[in-house]
Order: C-alpha cells, then structure tokens, then sequence
C-alpha cells in the first residue's frame, strides 16, 4: 500500500472546514482550530485516553467532550485475578466548554465534578495525571496519581476524511512508550507503576465524526530487551485510502507499517473474544498470536445513541519488523486489542 507522509506544517482545515491533507505524519504538525469547523456543533468530539499498565495491572483515564454529551472516565483493571472496574460520569451539553488544547503538547484539562476529580497536567517534559472518585465502586473511593515522562520522540498522526461528509475528519495522535512512575489506591491496595515496568499511551483525538462507525485498534508499549517497544494498529473508520495507522516505535523511533488485519474469532456465529486472536500483516511486518487475559466490554444503548465495545487485554506473542529489516521478536508482550461500534 503507497501512504502518503505528511511532512509540511500547515493548518488541518481549509475555509471550507475542510481536511486539507490526509495521510500519516510522525508528528503533530497539522494545526488544529476548533472555530474553523464547519460540522454542525452538535458532532464535534474531544478527547485524551490515557492507558497505563505493566503485566499484573492497568488505569485507564478519560476526559471528553462530545459536545451534545461528555464522559469521564477511570478504569482499574487487574490482568492477574481478571476483573476490571469502569465509572464513566456523564454530563449533558458541555458544547466545548471544557476548552480542550488544541494540540497535545502543551496546555491542561482539569475537571472537577461532584464527587470526582480529573486532571491532566502537561509541563513539556512530563504529563502529570492525578485523579479521585469518592463512590468508584459499592461505595469505595478510589485515588491516584501519575506521572509520565515524555522523552523527546516519535508518534503515530493520522489524518483521516469521511467520503460521507467532506466536513467531518478525524485528526488523532497516539503517543506509546512513555515510561510511568505512581500509584493508585482502591478498595486498601496499592497499584505501583514504576518506570522500570510500567508504561503509558495516550490517545489525543479531535475532529467530526459521522453518526454510526466501527473500527478496530490495538496497542502496546513496554520493553524488549532493554529497549523501549511499542506498536499501534487499527482501521476502520473513515478514508484510510491516504494512509493506514499502523506503526512501530523502537528507542523513540517510528517505523510505518502497511495494513494490518485483526482476526476474531468466531465461536456459533458471533464473534469469541476470549479464544486466541491473530494479527496478520500484507507486508508481513506485523505477525502475530494473541492470547486474551480479559474482556473489557461495555454495551449501552439509548436507541438513537449506543456503544458495544470489547477492549481486549493479553499477551502478544510473534514478530515485528522494523524499517531497517531488524526483527524484533516478542513473547507474552502485553497490550490490548478492541473492536467498538458505536452510534453517536
């Protein structure tokens, strides 16, 4: 597959609130201005995901705002007595009032609700991330604080239209492999993340999305032989025509891949998501088993609103190849995979 590399800064919309440039970039460089939409307000979405694990456990974090509707969001999920917690508030109406940044390196999202807390905080040289929740689950509280360290490196960006609706786009940046230093107390534990075995991921999306989508996305960073390592693979939504999202992250470096296929499953007719997945590339770059640990599934639906997601979290087992041929071999690597169709 040809992908087109964006390499020239510029704004992402035209006066039309059009994408002026698909394609994948290894930086931030398109500029993003949430005035320059065009899309009924009504469909702008906002957000920064947060994952931190290490084998034995993960937080997962989210501040959004889909303007007719915003949700936060704190997930604790333990990967050795396989169970996971998820309290998502919702506020109604937030209409960008929460003033997201408009790029990811630099400025701070911080909400303060009733009962909870969430704030993101980005010095440049780490994203501090601190959080509490007095009612996460039967009544217990939950607390946390960590921090990243953002060494100087390179992300996946993808710039995606919709051939539906030229004034809807997607305009994201996945950030691996930022090594993760804190804490979380729930229900009289500890969760330890020290930087030697725990790592972070964020998820920075804004854009226009159309009203029903599904798409696929899977990640892991961590280390692998003393090197930081890191993948990120999806597809789905949008038109990918100009470029896919799949990339690896080795020392800090990207190394762009082509298309990559996840295989579900099927157990009588649906899909099993807890039986052995497979990931199969068209440039043979991304080959792998994956071995689920634990579902996090979710499946709400309003009728004209609605959201069936399974965030699968295992093991990784195979080969990645990077853009000089050196192969990188992984065993029992951890990370998720999901498939999320949503109406919203």
């Amino acid at each position: 597959m040809e992908q087109h590399e964006i390499k020239r800064r510029h704004d992402l919309l035209d006066e039309n609130g059009h994408l002026i440039e698909a394609g994948y970039a290894k930086n931030l460089i398109l500029d993003y201005d949430r005035n320059k939409i065009k899309a009924n307000a009504m469909r702008i979405k906002e957000w920064d995901y947060y994952l931190i694990y290490n084998d034995k456990y993960a937080l997962a974090l989210t501040i959004d705002d889909n303007s007719y509707m915003a949700l936060d969001s704190i997930s604790l999920i333990d990967f050795e007595n396989k169970w996971e917690i998820t309290t998502s508030p919702m506020k109604l109406f937030t209409m960008g009032k929460r003033k997201f940044p408009a790029s990811s390196k630099q400025g701070n999202i911080e909400v303060h609700e009733k009962g909870y807390f969430l704030n993101f905080i980005n010095n440049g040289n780490e994203r501090i991330l601190s959080f509490h929740m007095d009612n996460f689950k039967d009544g217990k509280p939950i607390d946390g604080k960590v921090t990243l360290i953002c060494e100087e490196s390179e992300s996946m960006v993808i710039s995606t239209p919709f051939k539906e609706k030229k004034t809807a786009f997607y305009y994201n940046q996945k950030i691996n492999c930022m090594p993760a230093i804190g804490s979380v107390k729930y229900d009289n534990k500890e969760y330890v993340f020290t930087k030697e075995d725990s790592c972070g991921t964020l998820d920075w999306g804004r854009g226009v999305w159309t009203y029903k989508n599904t798409w696929y996305w899977g990640s892991g960073s961590g280390r692998v032989d003393g090197h930081l390592f890191g993948f990120n693979i999806g597809y789905g939504f949008g038109d990918t025509s100009a470029a896919s999202e799949n990339m690896l992250f080795y020392d800090n470096k990207a190394h762009k891949l082509s298309q990559v296929k996840f295989n579900i499953p099927f157990k009588n007719g649906t899909e099993d998501y807890l039986s052995k997945w497979t990931f199969t590339s068209d440039d043979g770059r991304f080959e792998m088993d994956f071995e689920p640990v634990i579902d996090r599934a979710a499946n709400t639906d309003f009728v004209v609103l609605g959201s069936n997601q399974h965030q699968v979290f295992g093991k990784f087992t195979g080969k990645a190849i990077l853009d000089d041929g050196k192969v990188i071999e992984l065993k029992d690597f951890m990370g998720f995979a999901e498939k999320v169709c949503n109406k919203w």
